[in-house]
């Protein structure tokens, strides 16, 4: 078995070293520029188009949740991948533990009303805020996949109302749930928080725009732990102005780094954090990807398969 790794940015030697532990009947290689040496599987971030086109690889492994960079290449360079080649992406790997954290901090934050009284403390203001309803601070989570579905489970154990919407149906214990368009602006009507996690595909990007978030409970907050392009910066901004908006929290942006000339670094209500929510940590996503290698050796099949039509 043959198997060929490129990260940008990632150590090889860390990736290559693990997978041979977990796979030690495997030949495991970085693949350099010229390398056109037979191989079985790939394992990819931000592939060069060399690097696959023309393989007649059993399957391609996504270092990542999102596919984007994959995706994109495809539609420039549809030879790249050989059809019929199934693609894979990390859909848990320890991220989901991850999403939850960053989603609870600033929910409970927002729901306590830390923010303001922080505010306060600059101002040296002393004054008590009203408390927020539990039972009226419902939570939404765009999005109901696997890092959807184990946020808003987390949302749950801290007694808030929970929503999701999804394209397509789906059900999560204790959550209420809506789906298609037809859904979209009821399940918004009662969304006090919303959080996205969609899968960015040309359907959704620009999906979080000043239409949707006018839809919201008055002083609504937002959460983006997807993509960038999920939301329009200047509706936002005029969302945030006009006060449909109370707060948010952004952790992907339209372009990263975000640069520094950018409204939102200097918006009093938007917290920033630079596309870290959830990393991939190296020893879960090396334990899926050898498992599932595995799994297709068998002739079963892993988890994570992408749909090329729908983009995730």
């Amino acid at each position: 078995m043959d198997i060929i790794y490129y990260h940008p940015s990632f150590n090889a030697e860390t990736w290559i070293s693990g997978l041979q532990r977990r796979l030690p009947g495997a030949s495991i290689r970085l693949w350099q520029p010229g390398d056109d040496l037979p191989a079985d599987y790939a394992l990819v971030r931000e592939p060069p188009v060399a690097m696959l086109q023309g393989r007649k690889l059993k399957a391609v492994f996504a270092i990542g949740a999102g596919v984007d960079d994959i995706l994109g290449q495809l539609k420039k360079h549809p030879e790249m991948l050989v059809p019929g080649t199934p693609l894979f992406r990390l859909e848990d790997t320890g991220m989901s533990l991850q999403m939850q954290e960053y989603a609870v901090y600033h929910v409970l934050g927002w729901f306590r009303r830390f923010n303001e009284y922080q505010q306060q403390k600059r101002e040296a203001r002393w004054q008590h805020l009203k408390n927020n309803k539990r039972e009226a601070f419902s939570i939404g989570l765009l999005g109901a996949g696997v890092l959807g579905g184990s946020v808003a489970k987390s949302m749950l154990a801290w007694g808030f109302p929970v929503r999701c919407w999804s394209r397509s149906p789906k059900q999560i214990e204790g959550v209420t749930s809506f789906h298609g368009e037809e859904q979209l602006a009821e399940f918004l009507s009662g969304t006090q928080v919303l959080i996205n996690l969609l899968p960015n595909t040309p359907q959704t990007v620009g999906i979080i725009n000043r239409q949707l978030l006018s839809q919201l409970k008055p002083g609504a907050f937002l959460i983006n732990l997807a993509r960038g392009p999920h939301v329009v910066d200047d509706d936002l901004l005029a969302a945030l102005a006009a006060g449909e908006v109370k707060a948010a929290a952004l952790d992907v942006f339209n372009i990263e780094p975000l640069p520094a000339d950018h409204a939102f670094w200097a918006h009093p209500d938007i917290a920033i954090t630079p596309h870290n929510a959830a990393v991939t940590l190296p020893e879960e996503a090396m334990d899926y990807i050898s498992r599932s290698i595995m799994q297709l050796e068998n002739h079963q099949t892993p988890e994570g398969r992408v749909d090329l039509e729908r983009g995730y």
